[in-house]
């Protein structure tokens, strides 16, 4: 069955943070519905012998001992910020230990980053450019730039197989229509919303917030919506009047990706 989990669905900090005592941030201590690692996914693909993830932040170990696995071998990295490679050593010793070469998948510019943050990631694994239509795990995979606001860029990624069509755009803003060009005609949408209503100066910001995300859903017109990557302002016990097919994205979730 082709089917996506979400392994975390927080922002670059994560939820709780470590000074905060705010509602969200306390219910995710007492009994953990709001509890959120930073943000990526596990794609489980028919045919494909074993799964593939996107991104590997800084909670790689503890979401892979979630799920009870020992190992992934292939990455797909939307770009090079802390919160989403920052467990890309850890992925690395695994590798080595087990005596194989991971695969790591990402477009030039940013496996250029991250060969210069972390130089030695190349005894471990291959890296594979995306900057072409790639296949992968018999998904075709096209990725494009997206703007991340202040933060600079970073990619989204469209996937299709078998007349199904879903994309991952988890750090966007203020998109364009060439970036918005590829998220029209989806079956599935996984979207950014750090905030319920981001109060800070549009141009400090780097991601959509519901009411911004909920207006650029209404042109796009997916068949449905999880929102990810998500801080301490979002309790996802509220359902903040969401238009409908817009859910939020909870820790371990699984989500069908074909025709049920």
């Amino acid at each position: 069955m082709n089917q996506l989990t979400f392994l975390g669905t927080g922002d670059a900090m994560g939820v709780p943070r470590v000074y905060c005592d705010c509602v969200v941030c306390t219910e995710a201590r007492q009994t953990g519905i709001n509890q959120r690692k930073r943000s990526s996914v596990l794609i489980h693909s028919d045919g494909a012998a074993e799964p593939f993830m996107i991104d590997c932040g800084p909670d790689w170990r503890s979401q892979m001992e979630d799920q009870g696995l020992r190992m992934v071998h292939t990455l797909l990295v939307t770009h090079a910020h802390f919160d989403h490679i920052g467990g890309l050593p850890e992925w690395a010793d695994a590798c080595r230990w087990l005596g194989v070469k991971g695969s790591l998948y990402a477009p030039r510019e940013v496996i250029t980053t991250i060969q210069g943050q972390f130089p030695w990631l190349s005894t471990h694994m291959n890296f594979m450019e995306t900057d072409d239509d790639i296949q992968l795990g018999g998904w075709n995979v096209h990725s494009w730039k997206v703007c991340h606001g202040k933060n600079g860029y970073s990619y989204a990624y469209r996937l299709e197989r078998e007349g199904y069509s879903w994309a991952y755009c988890s750090d966007a803003i203020d998109l364009k229509e060439a970036e918005k060009k590829p998220l029209h005609g989806l079956d599935l949408l996984v979207l950014g919303t750090s905030f319920v209503h981001e109060l800070a100066e549009f141009s400090t910001r780097s991601v959509y917030d519901m009411r911004e995300a909920q207006e650029l859903l209404r042109e796009l017109k997916p068949r449905y919506t999880y929102f990810t990557h998500m801080s301490h302002d979002v309790d996802v016990q509220q359902n903040y009047d969401l238009d409908p097919g817009i859910r939020l994205a909870a820790t371990g979730m699984k989500v069908p990706l074909g025709s049920v």
